[in-house]
Formats: C-alpha cells, sequence, structure tokens
C-alpha cells in the first residue's frame, strides 16, 4: 500500500511539472520537434556536402526512381507520371536538347512555360547535362520578357505553344543575339523558332552519364527566379545547389512524409510553386497533384478526387476559398495540412472553421533573401516565433525605419537602432557563409542596393529584406507592410518603376508616381498611379488603358490614376507617396480628378462613389 501511495504521489508531481511546463512553454513540445528535424536535416546536409561529387536534388530524384519506380510522381488532368517513367522522359529531353540545341554543362536554358508536367521533366532534363534554368514568368512581355532573358545570359529558349504569339513579338531581337528558340510542338512554321516536342519523342531514353555533370557543385546556379525586389525591372535570383536543397526541406520541416501527396495550384516560375512544392516531393519522395490554374470551384474536387493530404496556398488562395458557396461536404477531404504564406489573421480563421482541422503552417521567406521564418506552432496571425537556435544560425534584427526618408533610423555613430519588442522594424539578416546572399544576375547594382554596411559595428554587412515586421513579447514574428518601390497584389509582387516606365510612354503623360494601396477584404494593395499631363494634353483614357494592356501583366496594371497638377517630392527629388497612399482612391477623400480600370469598357472611366461602394461591397471583382 505505502509503495503504490508514493507511486501515486510521484505521478501526481509528475503530472503537475508537465502542466505547469505546458503553462509557463505552451509550445514546448512543438519547439523540440521543429528543433529535431532541423538538426537532422542540417546533419542530413552535411553528409551531401561531403559527397563527391555533390550529391543534388537531381541525385535524389534517381535514387527515388530507382527505390520505388511505380511511385506516382506528377498528376496532372486525370494522367499520371511514375518516378521511373519521369526518369525515362527527362532522359528523351535531355538527349534532344543535347544534339538540337547544343548544350553543355554550365549553360543556362530559359524556361516560358505554364504550369504542366514538361516544366519539372524538362527540368530535370537540364540538370542531367549540368545546365540552369531561368524561370520566366509567364505572363512577362516585350521590354520585361527581354530584359528578364538576357540578364541571366541564356543562349537557348523553350516556349509553351500557347505562349507563342508573345515570343513572336520579340523574335526579331533574340535573332539577332543568336538565341535558339524551342516551341514544345510536334512542327513549328514560324522562322526563327523550333519545334521541340516531335524531337523529344524521337530521342533515346538511356541514361545519361553523370560525366556530363561532373562541375556541379553547392554553390552552381540550379535556377534563377525572377523578382521584383525593391524597384526596377524584374530581376533574377541566383538560386544555388545548396539555396535549392534549403527550400526543398520546407516539407520535411513542416512534418510531410513519402505517403502525403501535395496539391500544387501555385505557378512554377515562384519559388512556392517550384521549389517548396515540387522539389520538396522528391526529396520527401512524395506525389505532386499539379494544375495550371488554381480554381476556387474545383479546389476541393480535386483534393477529394486524388485524395490530397497536403495543399499550398498563398493568402489569397485561402480568402478565394473562403469567399466559395458553403457546402454540406466542405469537411469531406484528407488534408491534414497547408503551407505557404500570406494568411490574413480573419481568413485563417474562418478557414479552420470552415475545411476542419488542418493544421496551416505559414511561412515567411522572399526568392533572394538570407533569412525565412515558419510559423510550426499554428499560432494564428503568424509567420513564425523567435527561436534561440534558428537565430544564432541566421542572426537577424529588426531596425527603426524612416518611413518618410525610407531607410534606417541611425544613431551619433552612423549605426542603426534596433526596434524594443512589440514595435515594428525592418528585418535584416547578416550575410554569412551559411546565409549568403547571392544577389541579381547581370545586376551588381541592384545587387549593391539590397545590403546594408555598418548596422550595429563598422564593417559588419547585412541583408536589407525591405519588409516590416514585428515580434510581440511571447516572441512571435508578425508581417506588417513591404518598404521601397513594391507592392504586392494578386500573390505578385509589382515594381513601381516598371509601371511609371509603361504609364509615361504614352502620349498625355509626364510623371508617374505609382503605389499600392489597400482595398477592403483583400489581401495585399492594388497599383494606382498619381499622374501629371503633358502642357495642353488632356487624359486620353483609351490610350493609357491600351498602353498598360499591351506592356504590363493583368496583375501590375494601375487600376486607379489619379490627376495632379504636379508630383510631390522630398528634399532629394524622391517621390512621396505616402500621403498617396493612406488617401487611397475614395472620391469623397481625393481632390483631384480620379479614373477608374473598367476592363469591360476597355478604358479608364471617371471614378465615381457608385464604383466606390460597388468594390467595397465585392460587387466589383479586382
Amino acid at each position: 500500500m505505502h509503495t503504490l501511495h508514493m507511486c501515486s504521489v510521484a505521478l501526481a508531481v509528475i503530472l503537475l511539472l508537465l502542466g505547469l511546463l505546458k503553462y509557463r512553454f505552451p509550445y514546448f513540445a512543438k519547439d523540440v520537434l521543429y528543433i529535431f528535424r532541423v538538426i537532422r536535416i542540417q546533419v542530413r546536409m552535411g553528409e551531401f556536402l561531403k559527397k563527391k561529387p555533390f550529391y543534388t536534388i537531381l541525385d535524389c530524384f534517381l535514387e527515388a526512381a530507382q527505390k520505388h519506380p511505380n511511385k506516382t510522381f506528377i498528376v496532372f488532368e486525370g494522367k499520371t507520371f511514375s518516378y521511373w517513367e519521369a526518369d525515362k522522359q527527362s532522359n528523351k529531353v535531355a538527349r534532344s536538347l543535347l544534339e538540337h540545341a547544343r548544350l553543355k554543362e554550365g549553360d543556362t536554358v530559359a524556361l516560358f512555360l505554364g504550369n504542366e508536367p514538361s516544366y519539372l521533366l524538362i527540368w530535370l532534363g537540364l540538370s542531367k547535362i549540368g545546365c540552369a534554368a531561368a524561370l520566366l514568368n509567364y505572363n512577362v512581355r516585350s521590354k520585361s520578357f527581354l530584359h528578364c532573358f538576357s540578364c541571366c545570359a541564356a543562349n537557348v529558349l523553350i516556349v509553351a505553344a500557347e505562349l507563342k504569339d508573345a515570343v513572336e513579338e520579340v523574335l526579331p531581337t533574340l535573332r539577332e543575339e543568336n538565341v535558339s528558340v524551342f516551341l514544345l510542338a510536334d512542327e513549328c512554321d514560324t522562322e526563327g523558332m523550333e519545334s521541340l516536342a516531335d524531337k523529344i519523342d524521337q530521342a533515346s531514353d538511356e541514361p545519361l552519364s553523370p560525366a556530363l555533370r561532373s562541375n556541379v557543385t553547392v554553390g552552381s546556379p540550379a535556377l534563377y527566379i525572377y523578382t521584383s525586389g525593391t524597384t526596377g525591372l524584374p530581376k533574377a535570383a541566383v538560386i544555388s545547389q545548396q539555396r535549392l536543397w534549403a527550400a526543398s526541406f520546407v516539407q520535411a520541416i513542416a512534418g510531410v512524409t513519402a505517403d502525403d501527396v501535395v496539391y500544387n495550384t501555385l505557378p512554377l516560375y515562384h519559388i512556392a510553386g517550384f521549389l517548396i512544392g515540387c522539389t520538396g516531393a522528391i526529396e520527401r519522395g512524395g506525389t505532386v497533384v499539379l494544375r495550371r490554374k488554381f480554381s476556387a470551384s474545383q479546389f476541393w474536387d480535386d483534393v477529394r478526387k486524388y485524395d490530397v493530404t497536403v495543399i499550398q496556398y498563398i493568402g489569397e488562395i485561402m480568402r478565394y476559398l473562403c469567399n466559395t458557396p458553403k457546402r454540406d461536404n466542405d469537411r469531406d477531404h484528407r488534408v491534414r495540412l497547408a503551407i505557404g504564406n500570406g494568411a490574413r489573421a480573419d481568413v485563417w480563421k474562418e478557414f479552420l472553421n470552415r475545411f476542419g482541422g488542418i493544421r496551416v503552417m505559414e511561412l515567411y521567406a522572399s526568392t533572394e533573401g538570407n533569412i525565412n521564418f515558419i510559423n510550426y506552432t499554428g499560432k494564428i496571425g503568424a509567420v513564425g516565433c523567435v527561436n534561440f537556435l534558428h537565430r544564432k544560425a541566421f542572426p537577424y534584427a529588426l531596425l527603426k525605419y524612416d518611413m518618410l526618408r525610407e531607410e534606417p533610423v541611425r544613431d551619433h555613430r552612423g549605426l542603426c537602432v534596433e526596434v524594443a519588442k512589440g514595435e515594428t522594424g525592418l528585418l535584416v539578416s547578416r550575410i554569412t557563409t551559411t546565409a549568403a546572399f547571392l544577389g541579381y544576375a547581370g545586376n551588381l547594382q541592384q545587387t549593391e542596393k539590397k545590403k546594408l554596411r555598418d548596422v550595429f559595428q563598422k564593417g559588419d554587412l547585412y541583408f536589407n529584406s525591405g519588409d516590416l515586421l514585428k515580434f510581440d513579447h511571447l516572441g512571435f514574428i508578425y508581417f506588417q507592410d513591404r518598404v521601397g518601390d513594391t507592392f504586392r497584389w494578386k500573390g505578385e509582387n509589382v515594381a513601381t518603376t516598371e509601371v511609371s516606365d509603361v504609364l509615361v510612354t504614352a502620349d498625355c503623360i509626364q510623371e508617374a508616381n505609382v503605389y499600392g494601396v489597400s482595398v477592403p477584404g483583400h489581401e495585399g494593395r492594388i497599383g494606382m498611379a498619381a499622374v501629371t499631363l503633358k502642357e495642353g494634353a488632356e487624359f486620353d483614357p483609351n490610350s493609357v488603358f491600351s498602353q498598360v494592356v499591351s506592356y504590363l501583366p493583368a496583375y501590375a496594371r494601375p487600376r486607379f490614376i489619379r490627376i495632379q497638377d504636379s508630383l510631390d517630392v522630398t528634399g532629394t527629388f524622391k517621390q512621396m507617396k505616402v500621403k498617396l497612399v493612406e488617401e487611397g482612391f475614395c472620391p469623397s477623400a481625393v481632390p483631384d480628378p480620379l479614373y477608374f480600370l473598367d476592363d469591360k469598357e476597355k478604358s479608364y472611366v471617371p471614378m465615381t462613389q457608385e464604383i466606390f461602394h460597388s468594390i467595397e461591397s465585392g460587387s466589383i471583382k479586382l
């Protein structure tokens, strides 16, 4: 009896201690699990670094194709590709490009494709011959297209059949530069383009010698992914083999296994769609259900049809799903995990209430950045939490930021000032060997602009994220806003100077100050421009509409235009945006003439209070 009593007391004490631990450290178990996974990944990465030649994601894929050849790798529009089939098809791609594009190790090939299995199969084929791929945004046109293509020094372009017209616009320039252009079709009658699909079909599917890629190292460029950064035309962020691995490990950190089925509707030219979604599945040995474009009405039907267990999202996707009509079977699915970024707290709550107990793994990262956060706790609204080991490996800080001067605040010594807990600050991360910043291909000037020197001591060097974040008293991290000449809309970063450059080519516009404004019920900020007119000119709504539609993708087009007599600038002649952003696009709050981009009218129309209320209520879709 005495022994039984002692055991009962001991058990009670243990339970009490566990209760106190949970009360004091509510996320202790999740912290431990996260640290365990990160350490395990670092050990794996250490093993890869020791291997000669370097062990790449391609090698991981080839091992998977050997171990479980019949495992489904890609599902697309009802068709499936096993790991074995993807291996064989990518061999055919590699051999056809070796013969007809005369590629060699170290070359770069630009891909101008939509979401389809060929995207991954061509990338695998390129990897087998030691070539990097530049992932062009299929929305870019004309000047932006040529800029994106040229800055990664590609000498070959592969084009989807449905994007042929967009490339024909710039084909004369490409031909002048001796670029080989291949159309992913069985035949092509355009001079200066060759068909590629027929050549792939005729090629051998025999394995290729690893000697073709023997010089690939941890630092070799694997991909070029485009980002607006903070200003100017899109820039090609260099994704090294090591960075490729780091992004591919996100699924492992989130707890994805080889038995999971990942549903990917994000564009493959983005880091989330290609790296986290697809190469992450390769690292896990899992299955990817790929879709051309996101569809809110078909999302859950696809999820049920393909037994999806993991979904990817951006904030807009989560909101669109919540806005669909409610159904009795909303919770009838096998999804256990959602990985993504940009979810607003209110939408996040609504999503969970409606679609069930899905674990949401919110991320913070940037294409070119050297710092990321993962909200492994599930704390609604947070993008991550402060973790001692993470901060030790990747030193970062939040700095006081002057919004008007658009630069960090510095003290009397010329050093930056860290914000207090609970205050919003500019996220910076120290550039080290582990946390490298590789910059932008062919753009040294913009690469230097992202570096911040003399932050906490003379001579130190940090990456300037261009993002404002906040830490709360519990150590959770919250995204607040973006600074500089960039805004985010429809999941895309928009560089204001690129939009300005297009606007000022309109005959009537003298100057343009482009910025993003908030819209009720929407994530991000939509494009708006304050413009001045040329002397004696009147605003030509049809001409300006034609200009922006011809040269800008839909998400970058300014939906509102404000006509001003002059644009306010700072003492150093920088355009001032803060007041314009605050005033927004409400006609009653703006003293200047306002116009709204009306897709139905194919013109800019005068902005009215009625249009404003229709946008507010959601009856006009933006």
